[in-house]
């Protein structure tokens, strides 16, 4: 029982972490129409940010500022010089260019801040454990992560259905051009949501960057299972970024814990280990298929 509750704390920490990134990519693709495979290289930035503020200042609160203004100046700047010239092509033209910016980037970051991946140590009043049962002891940090996860979802439910921003970005999504004529300036709108998803790039990679390997190609990883996110949820919902993310967390975590027991009851170890890390590997896009078998458009998709 104990191991259980643990791997479903587990399932909703990696779950608020893919929510922060899912949530903002589901924006760009589903509202603005662009296939964004920069996206994941927002999430290395920020993390980048982050481990040399802490480093150089030896603040973690430094360390978020750095993460999420310096993820993001470079969500502007990509959106402002590549980002903007795309949204009327092919999604060909979307995916090249966009492959081509997680190159680019990858080498500015090595050429910035070397190869060698910095580490980042937990900050002090996030370091250690709670006893939230007997016999389990949970890290903070996780906590932390599940804690600012509910309030990203939160704050994102409220501003999209409960502000002047959030309709126009509605409205834009439904009829670019009629909000254009009604004297919206949708460059500037669009600008606004394509930074928004980098910022919560940006917080998704402080945050992890205590728990995770923060190092070159970082965001592409990740990158395939955020949309796997989006797929499962329905592309364009931010209520389906978070079920889909919630979803993805508890297979994957279920699957890589009790998995390698089941199978082992079953087989010998020499065969057990190696087949459970696979269909662990497996579990999140044997989900997606059995989603869409039964809902094409995934669970809460947009509506029309």
């Amino acid at each position: 029982m104990t191991l259980l509750l643990e791997q479903l704390l587990n399932g909703l920490q990696f779950g608020a972490m893919l929510f922060m990134l899912a949530s903002g990519l589901t924006l760009i693709f589903g509202i603005m129409g662009v296939v964004n495979l920069t996206h994941g290289s927002f999430y290395m930035v920020g993390a980048y940010c982050a481990a040399i503020a802490i480093t150089k200042t030896g603040s973690f609160g430094a360390g978020v500022a750095a993460a999420v203004i310096g993820a993001t100046l470079y969500g502007v700047v990509v959106e402002l010089l590549v980002i903007r010239r795309l949204y009327l092509r092919d999604h060909l033209y979307q995916v090249l260019a966009t492959f081509g910016l997680i190159l680019f980037t990858n080498e500015a970051v090595s050429l910035l801040f070397g190869r060698r991946p910095p580490t980042v140590t937990t900050p002090a009043i996030l370091d250690g454990s709670v006893t939230l049962a007997p016999g389990l002891q949970y890290p903070v940090l996780r906590l932390a992560f599940i804690a600012v996860g509910a309030v990203v979802a939160v704050s994102l439910w409220l501003l999209v259905n409960r502000t002047r921003v959030g309709m126009l970005v509605r409205a834009g999504a439904d009829d670019r051009e009629m909000v254009d004529a009604l004297g919206v300036d949708i460059r500037k709108l669009y600008t606004l949501v394509f930074g928004l998803g980098a910022l919560l790039c940006g917080l998704a990679g402080v945050m992890a960057a205590p728990l995770l390997a923060v190092e070159i190609g970082m965001g592409e990883r990740v990158l395939i299972t955020t949309f796997v996110v989006i797929v499962i949820g329905g592309v364009g919902s931010v209520r389906g970024a978070l079920a889909g993310a919630l979803l993805v967390g508890m297979v994957d975590s279920l699957g890589r814990a009790f998995l390698p027991q089941l199978l082992g009851s079953a087989l010998s170890p020499a065969v057990a280990d190696p087949l459970a890390a696979g269909l662990a590997s497996a579990s999140i896009y044997v989900l997606m298929a059995a989603v869409l078998i039964v809902r094409p458009l995934g669970l809460l998709p947009m509506k029309a």
